[in-house]
């Protein structure tokens, strides 16, 4: 039984004093009159839970702007036109002497169901941040594809390879080449090691030039040339899960 309904029969039935059932009850003595008051008038619809949204929104958007947005994005798009927020933002200003935020314009459009909403991306605070304790604990590597104006020599552009120091998140190699192959990663990662020391583990996405522990049935239990190199010199490997880039976050930035 709620609350309101045990005031009102202690007040009403039992014949308490208001003052007592306050105490009793937990709630002031001008709740309990406002409740009786609404009680005599509505009867049982005194019990049902009440909105607590305000009566009037002077800051809402007016009807007729509401409506204008929902036309405007209809007729952008029976053009062949893009209608996302900015371009109706843009439209409203120039056209319609209307001002509307980006914010405002799409709320609109997802309350109307005129856009699909997306998934919103994992809040920062669900990552978990992690950093190598000592220098040489952990390497990070990954490489990147960059064009070059010399299209005649690069008609592809170049793949820069980067080593980096998890701990430090000091660069230990950049070096760039026409294409990123295992022999390059394995060669790249035997230079830094003898000019910095070999690390204890290294940490890499999964892309065939690091690991064929995803490759096809064929190929799974067995080792490139650059896992090899890690078995033996004694080298943990760790690889992110696919689709996760954030676990090489740190060489991913720098890529």
């Amino acid at each position: 039984m709620s609350k309101a309904r045990l005031v009102i029969t202690a007040v009403t039935v039992e014949k308490r004093p208001v003052a007592e059932v306050a105490a009793a009850y937990g709630v002031s003595r001008s709740w309990i009159y406002e409740l009786l008051a609404r009680h005599r008038d509505e009867g049982e619809a005194a019990f049902e839970p009440r909105s607590r949204a305000p009566k009037t929104s002077p800051g809402a958007t007016p009807p007729a702007t509401v409506e204008l947005v929902l036309r405007l994005r209809k007729q952008l798009l029976e053009g062949g036109h893009d209608a996302g927020a900015d371009t109706l933002a843009w439209h409203l200003t120039q056209h319609h002497d209307t001002v509307l935020s980006r914010a405002t314009i799409h709320r609109i459009l997802t309350r109307h169901g005129a856009v699909t909403p997306e998934p919103k991306k994992r809040p920062k605070s669900s990552y978990i941040r992690f950093e190598a304790a000592m220098p040489n604990e952990t390497w990070q590597s990954d490489f990147t594809h960059y064009r070059l104006t010399d299209t005649a020599t690069f008609p592809k552009g170049i793949e820069i390879i980067t080593w980096l120091d998890d701990c430090t998140r000091y660069a230990l190699h950049l070096s760039a080449h026409r294409a990123i192959t295992t022999p390059i990663v394995l060669t790249t990662f035997r230079q830094t090691a003898a000019q910095h020391g070999i690390p204890a583990s290294t940490l890499t996405d999964n892309g065939m030039v690091y690991t064929v522990r995803l490759a096809s049935t064929g190929h799974r239990g067995g080792r490139n040339g650059f896992e090899q190199q890690l078995h033996t010199w004694h080298v943990i490997q760790k690889n992110g899960k696919p689709n996760h880039p954030t676990t090489q976050g740190k060489v991913e930035r720098g890529a």
